[in-house]
């Protein structure tokens, strides 16, 4: 009887582990800033459903105190990380409010020509993706929450530079 159970128990416990990762909804997320004008940073982070990240950072990641010297610097590195659960279910809840897939495919007036652009490219597990390209950063509130969200993703989890 206690092996029947002990089976049972192993069954149970890795069918749900088997079944959350095969549900996952996004296959991968990926967020890339552009520069502008400013001191705005420049980086893309690529999160996998196994909350396994990448972030490439440019320029203007790490120091509070920018200055026009830092273009001529080398870029400031590729790191690799795993995002936080609780930051990761954010991330989740902040897409699912978001609707991807009707989001239109570019936002933002080029009129302007000193603005960074927020690139959002999220595939999903159905094999469709959804790219959208926000001139400005100000396609949307919701939109604004999701790049501040990321942004913040630079300085609020633990990176490894890998190169």
């Amino acid at each position: 009887m206690k092996y029947f159970l002990a089976i049972c128990a192993f069954v149970f416990l890795t069918s749900c582990t088997t079944s959350q990762k095969v549900n996952s909804k996004y296959t991968a997320i990926e967020y890339e800033a552009t520069p502008c004008f400013g001191f705005c940073p420049v980086f893309k982070i690529i999160i996998n459903p196994d909350r396994s990240a990448v972030f490439e950072a440019e320029h203007f990641n790490f120091n509070d105190k920018p200055s026009k010297d830092e273009f001529s610097k080398p870029r400031e590195g590729s790191f690799k990380g795993v995002i936080k659960e609780e930051d990761y279910n954010k991330l989740i809840s902040l897409l699912d409010g978001l609707n991807v897939k009707s989001l239109n495919n570019k936002y933002g007036e080029h009129n302007i020509t000193d603005l960074p652009t927020a690139y959002l490219r999220v595939q999903f597990a159905d094999g469709t993706s959804k790219n959208v390209e926000d001139y400005g950063k100000r396609g949307s509130e919701k939109l604004s929450e999701l790049y501040q969200f990321f942004e913040n993703l630079r300085k609020n989890q633990q990176w490894t530079k890998v190169k």
